[in-house]
């Protein structure tokens, strides 16, 4: 299959479309994925204990288990040929490694053992994800930065909203 290159609407950059297709979403999927999905458990334990070291092998379990299933859904889903997404075991990797990545990230604040210190920690950890997600779909498929930005926060909001909500039932 032969690349295409693709004119970056804003910036005028110029990106390998099989390296956006077989590098950049991967990992944009796998990071998305990794940093919402373990916002639910981490905090909903956070919130019910009070224990930040619970709430730490809640994620850490969660970033591992989201991101071993991220791999094999990924690996999975086509053998690249027909779509030309790439070798299904690279894409595999690089979205599992992305998933782990974007899960433990803010699940590393709570090894600081004050329930609030770890708590606001987390939330500044947060807080950068969200902005590196946004600039990397900026910079990467031409999505406004405020656009990704207000996408990516409102879903973290959600489900942290939600997962607080479970946690303090308790």
């Amino acid at each position: 299959m032969s690349t295409l290159e693709i004119l970056h609407p804003t910036t005028g950059r110029r990106f390998d479309n099989s390296f956006l297709l077989q590098r950049v979403q991967p990992a944009m999927t796998g990071l998305i994925d990794g940093s919402l999905s373990t916002l639910a458990p981490v905090f909903a334990v956070v919130f019910a204990t009070h224990q930040p070291i619970y709430a730490f092998f809640a994620g850490l379990a969660t970033a591992i288990g989201a991101g071993v299933s991220m791999a094999f859904s990924e690996g999975l889903s086509d053998d690249g040929e027909s779509t030309g997404r790439g070798n299904p075991f690279a894409r595999g990797a690089i979205t599992g490694a992305g998933t782990f990545l974007g899960g433990v990230l803010h699940t590393l604040p709570f090894l600081v053992p004050q329930y609030g210190a770890a708590v606001i920690v987390a939330l500044a950890t947060i807080a950068f994800e969200l902005l590196t997600l946004a600039w990397a779909r900026s910079r990467f498929f031409g999505t406004g930065f405020l656009r990704s930005f207000v996408a990516i926060a409102l879903g973290g909001a959600i489900i942290t909203a939600v997962s607080a909500g479970l946690g303090s039932l308790s």
